[in-house]
């Protein structure tokens, strides 16, 4: 059984990088690829962040309750070691795009530096191009604002009915918004549309530090993962039976279904996987990808996206040069999949030892 506290639980970078390779496939094979795997490994990062985050806060919150100044203390440390973490990256992103004057970056500076361009996309029912996977990052940064206080300032008996009432407003709310013939893009970028797998995730902390006991008889239960998976298999079936691509099963339960696979899923991670899973997670190139999985998501976009990347991009006129070179690999899905995905590595990499891990080192100092 894992400890309670804050130790780093090494599966979990495993299942980091399975999280992102669902999103690069997705946006790199769209032409082939059917399956909404892009959501889920997004539905995966939100549970992740959620049982991460609130672990952290709850133990932050036994050590700095009922001491002078605790509350104050409490804040400063969670904002500055999630602003030192999760900001360079971000805004490196958004200031270059900014100078290259790639669209829409200029016209949306407002919305893209104060983490709104899912308010944006909601409210406009439109994406942003190049960088509209941004919303993404927008959902969680919305999230650490107020759930600091959610998990410091109210009883601790309300925490878990605070949790369930997470699923059920996320519920409502995209009930709401699928009856009421709003586009579908506002259920999907919308925080409070994401709060179900934020809830999940936050309930699975609570359980880990308060009831261990519990938490391992849960999730040493192998077959709630397959049953969860099955789950979400069948809405997305179900998803598929609608004359309309966008639907009541895609919209309103595909997020849930997702979340409460992803639940089972990190609870077993966090006691540990056995056998060839544990081999894949705990193998060491998977661990760095994990690692580096926020650079890899934050980047991989900007590289390459089926969905809106011009023809004139630098990394396809590089493929076609390669294709004029090589004509057997010009049109090879795989190929091209494994260059796009190298474009991003190397950037991600990049950016993880000459900015992201010095500045990480600076959190301890900081906070």
């Amino acid at each position: 059984m894992k400890p309670a506290g804050n130790s780093y639980l090494i599966q979990l970078d495993g299942l980091r990088f399975i999280a992102i390779g669902l999103v690069l496939v997705d946006h790199f094979l769209a032409e082939i690829n059917k399956i909404p795997l892009g959501p889920l490994g997004v539905t995966l990062f939100f549970v992740l962040s959620g049982f991460l985050i609130t672990r952290i806060l709850i133990n932050s919150r036994t050590r700095y309750e009922g001491q002078p100044g605790g509350f104050k203390a409490y804040l400063k440390r969670f904002f500055v070691r999630r602003s030192l973490r999760i900001f360079p990256v971000y805004y490196a992103c958004i200031l270059t795009l900014f100078v290259l004057d790639v669209p829409p970056v200029r016209d949306t500076f407002a919305w893209c530096m104060l983490y709104g361009t899912n308010i944006y996309m909601a409210v406009n029912q439109t994406w942003m191009g190049v960088i509209d996977h941004f919303w993404s990052l927008s959902v969680e940064e919305q999230f650490y604002v107020f759930f600091p206080f959610v998990i410091f300032l109210i009883p601790r008996r309300m925490l878990v009915p605070g949790m369930v009432l997470m699923v059920i407003i996320s519920l409502v709310f995209r009930m709401y918004f699928y009856y009421s013939g709003y586009s579908w893009i506002v259920n999907y970028v919308s925080m409070p549309a994401c709060l179900d797998a934020f809830g999940l995730g936050a309930f699975m902390a609570w359980l880990l530090v308060h009831h261990p006991g519990k938490f391992q008889a849960l999730f040493s239960r192998s077959y709630l993962i397959v049953a969860g998976l099955l789950v979400w298999i069948a809405v997305v079936y179900w998803s598929k039976t609608f004359p309309e691509v966008r639907n009541v099963a895609s919209d309103v339960w595909e997020r849930l279904a997702g979340s409460v696979f992803c639940f089972f899923l990190i609870g077993k991670a966090i006691l540990g996987f056995d056998g060839g899973m544990k081999r894949f997670l705990e193998n060491p190139a998977v661990l760095y990808m994990g690692k580096i999985s926020y650079g890899l998501y934050a980047y991989h976009n900007l590289v390459y996206n089926h969905y809106h990347t011009p023809p004139t991009h630098p990394s396809l006129r590089a493929l076609h040069k390669i294709g004029q070179y090589l004509p057997a690999l010009s049109q090879n899905i795989v190929f091209q999949s494994l260059y796009f995905f190298t474009l991003t590595l190397l950037i991600a990499t990049l950016s993880w030892y000459l900015m992201e891990k010095p500045i990480n080192n600076l959190k301890d100092k900081y906070s």
